[in-house]
C-alpha cells in the first residue's frame, strides 16, 4: 500500500493505471470501523485499484460541532487499510489552495430536510469535498455506506445532475450485535449511553414490523417509535418516514417507504435509517 499526501502525487500514480485498471474510491474522514471495511471489501470485488481517502473535512462542520474533538487515529486507520489490501491511501493536509475555497457546491431540496435542517451548510461542505475528490481521483466507481442515506442520495443526484462519469455503489449498514449502527461517533458513548443508543434500532424495527404486518398509516408508526425512544428518556431530533428515492415526506406507506431518525445522547448525535417495505440487505 502506498501512502500519498499530495494531490499531484496521487494523480501521477493513477495516470499510469487509468487506461487499463478499474479504479474505486472510498471517501472517509478516518476513524475507520467495520462499516468502512465493508466498503473496502466491496470495492476490491468490483475494481482493480482501491483508493481510500482520509480527510477530516472542515467544510461540513459548523462552529458548534465536533471538528476539534473528532477522533483521528491515523496509525490504526493505516494499519486497517493495509490489512485489507488497499492500494493507495490518500491523506492530504488540505484539498484546497486556501483554507476556505471561494467556489463551492450548493445542495437544494435534498439538503434542506432531515439532517440538513439541523446542520446548515453540512451537505454543501460534504458535496464540495466529494466533488474535489472525484476530480482528483477520477474514479470509475465510488462506494458509500447506507447509514447516511441522505448523503448517499445527494451524491447520486450530484453525479446525475452534473453528468459525472462515475458509478455510485452503496453498501448496507453494518450494525453491532445489539443493533446499533456502526459509526465513528459511537466511540464518544459511555457503556451506559451505548446501551441507551440501541433504542434507535429498536424504534426503526418496531415501525418496520408494524408496516410488514399491514399498517399503512404513518402516524401510528411514528407514535410507536416515539414511545420506544421516550422509554429511554430520549426525544428525536427528527423521526420521519419519507420516500427513499426522492426523500419527500409521505403520510401513507408506499413501495419505497423509508424511516429516518436522529437522536442526541448528551453531546453525541446519532443517525440511523431503515427501509420499511423492502427486504433488508445483509449487514442491516
Amino acid at each position: 500500500m502506498q501512502l500519498i499526501e499530495k494531490t499531484d502525487d496521487l494523480r501521477h500514480e493513477l495516470a499510469a493505471l487509468r487506461s487499463k485498471e478499474r479504479i474505486a474510491l472510498i471517501a472517509t474522514m478516518g476513524c475507520l470501523h467495520d462499516g468502512h471495511i465493508s466498503l473496502i471489501r466491496k470495492a476490491k470485488r468490483l475494481a482493480d485499484v482501491v483508493v481510500v481517502s482520509i480527510y477530516v473535512n472542515p467544510l461540513q462542520f459548523s462552529a458548534e460541532e465536533d471538528l476539534d474533538r473528532y477522533l483521528r487515529p491515523f496509525a490504526e486507520d493505516t494499519r486497517r487499510c493495509e490489512a485489507e489490501g488497499v492500494d493507495l491511501l490518500f491523506h492530504p493536509e488540505s484539498l484546497f489552495a486556501t483554507p476556505e475555497p471561494m467556489v463551492t457546491l450548493h445542495v437544494q431540496t435534498l439538503g434542506e430536510c432531515l439532517c440538513g435542517r439541523f446542520r446548515p451548510g453540512h451537505f454543501d461542505g460534504m458535496l464540495t469535498v466529494v466533488n474535489a475528490l472525484f476530480n482528483i481521483v477520477e474514479p470509475d466507481l465510488a462506494i458509500f455506506g447506507e447509514k447516511d442515506w441522505q448523503q448517499l442520495s445527494i451524491v447520486r443526484r450530484m453525479v446525475y445532475d452534473l453528468n459525472m462519469p462515475v458509478a455510485i455503489a452503496s453498501a448496507p449498514i453494518m450494525r453491532e450485535e445489539n443493533g446499533l449502527a456502526m459509526s465513528s461517533r459511537n466511540q464518544y458513548l459511555t457503556v451506559a449511553e451505548r446501551k441507551r443508543a440501541t433504542c434507535l434500532f429498536q424504534a426503526l424495527t418496531v415501525m418496520r414490523k408494524a408496516c410488514l404486518a399491514g399498517e399503512t398509516n404513518c402516524v401510528p408508526l411514528l407514535a410507536m417509535a416515539t414511545t420506544v425512544l421516550r422509554n429511554e428518556g430520549l426525544d428525536a431530533e427528527y423521526l420521519e418516514i419519507r420516500n427513499s428515492n426522492t426523500l419527500k415526506p409521505i403520510s401513507t406507506i408506499e413501495a419505497d417507504a423509508h424511516a429516518f431518525i436522529a437522536v442526541r445522547i448528551n453531546n453525541t448525535r446519532l443517525i440511523d435509517n431503515m427501509a420499511l417495505t423492502k427486504t433488508l440487505q445483509k449487514g442491516e
